[in-house]
């Protein structure tokens, strides 16, 4: 008979927290909770503390969601569709980092500039 062998558990991706959270979904919910603990605080002061912790909660699913979410590969999604399977909180970071370079690049045509009007 043949010998048998283990197969090792995949070794990619996160480990998680409480089941649901990864290190990173972890760390976005708790700093987008303290985020909206600014609107309980001003909502507190009002009395409505109930309003307040909705508004907490609703700011820390959107740090998670942001942090969990991929951008499925569906024709539906549009000019998205390229980004298909790729994390939302990737894109979101890209995006930022994009618009945080104030580089422009000039490039030559048939060899004249672009600038030229000849």
């Amino acid at each position: 008979m043949g010998n048998t062998y283990g197969v090792p558990r995949s070794a990619k991706g996160e480990s998680r927290i409480l089941y649901i959270f990864t290190v990173k979904s972890l760390i976005a919910t708790a700093i987008m909770g303290a985020i909206g603990l600014i609107p309980y605080n001003i909502l507190a002061k009002m009395e409505q503390k109930t309003a307040g912790i909705i508004v907490v909660v609703c700011f820390a699913a959107i740090g998670y969601g942001i942090m969990t979410l991929k951008i499925p590969d569906s024709p539906i999604m549009g000019k998205f569709r390229r980004a298909g399977g790729e994390q939302l909180s990737d894109i979101l970071i890209r995006t930022l980092t994009f618009s945080k370079r104030k580089k422009i690049y000039v490039y030559r045509k048939e060899g004249k500039k672009l600038w030229d009007k000849k």
